[in-house]
């Protein structure tokens, strides 16, 4: 074949094809991987596919593979689940190349394969459902988190994984002196155990109030935000390292679906459901907004009191109300994180731009 048949073929095939999308399914030790491209008439070919070890040089093979699988001058997407902290590597090594990453939440990707009406499942169609999806969406691109907002977000859930282990072990006492025969050394050793994590609970809140003091974006924002009565400074760190501070959110919508707040109904016809929250995002956040939410309305934060009152007398259901409280108060956060204005309980502003979704609480300017 002469040089310019090979040229007019390869054209050809640009304009044939829109995009390339390499689709990575990954684990702790290793990682499949399959590329897809997609054409004109929006029908998915896999072309390649290929299993790596989840360590540098598998990160290398990953990358000199792919050069000799996409030969045509397209754009190319990666697309990965957020399975715990496996993933995290390689979207740091593939985003310092600048290539376009794209990183979805397990439950989006485990509901776009059941649509494939696939029967089987393992690694390798896993990463060809993954590559299909990147192929056919467009997909928002993953934006890495500073290192300070990383370092955030393993301190405030490793105070989490101590606080449940505090609450365990309490239980585990509280119940052991209920019994016939009580060991004075056992009851002695669980209560050591338990005044350990506490000091170790406490060296982790001051290790956060330490990464934020060094950071003067995030001190003033934490000030700021620490202005509404019942919130303390881990729950703002917390939120903040759970959504990079909101770097990946546009609306207040968004933020709502990611922490599980967004609702529910089940109504078909004449019959009608239950409606709940699903639930289904991310759980840091909402155990961390558990207690404030009790805390701004026993602090008579009237915004808060006055949207609880009203779900009370509603629905009859006190944690409904508390719930919504929740809700409200993370979209509240959002607000004052995003606009970067001072928060005041009394402000009576009647603008729509200074009013929040529900239009329960005000900004000042």
């Amino acid at each position: 074949m002469s040089k310019e048949t090979k040229k007019r073929t390869s054209q050809k095939s640009e304009n044939e094809y829109f995009k390339y999308s390499v689709g990575l399914d990954i684990s702790k030790d290793k990682f499949d991987t399959a590329v897809s491209v997609i054409c004109k008439d929006q029908c998915v070919k896999v072309i390649a596919s290929r299993t790596f070890t989840n360590n540098p040089n598998g990160f290398k093979e990953l990358f000199e593979w792919h050069s000799r699988k996409c030969k045509l001058d397209l754009p190319i997407v990666f697309t990965m689940e957020a399975t715990g902290i496996y993933y995290e590597k390689l979207a740091w090594f593939l985003g310092r190349k600048g290539l376009y990453v794209s990183v979805v939440l397990p439950n989006k990707a485990k509901k776009y394969l059941q649509s494939l009406g696939l029967k089987s499942k393992n690694d390798k169609i896993d990463a060809i459902g993954i590559s299909r999806m990147g192929a056919e969406q467009k997909l928002q691109k993953w934006v890495a988190p500073k290192e300070i907002v990383v370092e955030l977000r393993d301190i405030t859930r490793h105070r989490q994984n101590l606080q449940e282990s505090k609450t365990r072990f309490n239980n585990q006492l509280s119940a052991y002196k209920c019994g016939e025969f009580v060991d004075k050394a056992i009851v002695k050793g669980l209560e050591k155990l338990i005044a350990l994590i506490d000091k170790q609970i406490r060296s982790t809140e001051q290790m956060i109030q330490k990464k934020i003091d060094s950071d003067e974006e995030i001190k003033e924002g934490v000030n700021r935000i620490a202005e509404i009565k019942g919130v303390s400074t881990i729950t703002i760190a917390t939120i903040l390292a759970e959504t990079n501070c909101f770097e990946l959110f546009n609306n207040q919508r968004q933020l709502v679906s990611y922490a599980g707040y967004d609702v529910i109904e089940n109504q078909s016809g004449k019959h009608v459901g239950r409606t709940k929250i699903s639930k289904k995002g991310n759980a840091h956040i909402r155990r961390i907004l558990h207690m404030p939410a009790f805390n701004v309305v026993a602090y008579g934060e009237q915004v808060f009191v006055q949207l609880y009152e009203r779900v009370y007398d509603r629905t009859k259901m006190k944690m409904k109300g508390y719930v919504a409280v929740q809700r409200e108060l993370l979209c509240l956060i959002y607000a004052l994180w995003k606009k970067k204005e001072k928060y005041l309980r009394n402000y009576k502003s009647e603008r729509p731009e200074m009013q929040s979704r529900s239009s329960s609480f005000r900004l000042v300017s």
